[in-house]
């Protein structure tokens, strides 16, 4: 059976950073900026309210809708603050970044079938694979 489906276009996978970094060597840092590159709409959300590259950093919990794909650098320790407030999103998607991967809240997610990615959002960027 052939599959007609075609791939979801970037600029409509709303993306929300969880675990901003306002570091430019920092992970999600350059991951706001490459997302912003290839034109996919960014929330940024870090625990200090700041810019990068005219993307607005926003302290938790701003009120978003309409999410896609939720991209996380936070670690598992300090997940369950962001549980609720990821859950009530309803993404599509969460990425696990390496270092990330929590089976306890892959699996709150899974019931609630969203999609889970163990991978590094950057890679799946440059390999034209988010």
């Amino acid at each position: 059976m052939e599959n007609n489906s075609q791939p979801i276009p970037l600029s409509d996978k709303r993306t929300v950073v969880v675990g901003v970094s306002l570091k430019k060597e920092r992970f999600s840092n350059i991951a706001v900026r490459r997302l912003k590159e290839h034109n996919v709409p960014v929330i940024a959300i870090g625990l200090r309210e700041g810019e990068i590259k005219e993307t607005h950093v926003h302290i938790p919990f701003p009120e978003v809708e309409n999410i896609h794909t939720v991209t996380m650098y936070v670690g598992p320790r300090n997940q369950p603050f962001w549980y609720d407030f990821i859950l009530n999103l309803k993404p599509k998607r969460v990425i696990f970044n390496p270092g990330t991967e929590n089976a306890e809240f892959q699996k709150k997610l899974k019931d609630l079938d969203v999609e889970i990615i163990e991978d590094c959002t950057l890679v799946m960027l440059s390999k034209d694979e988010f």
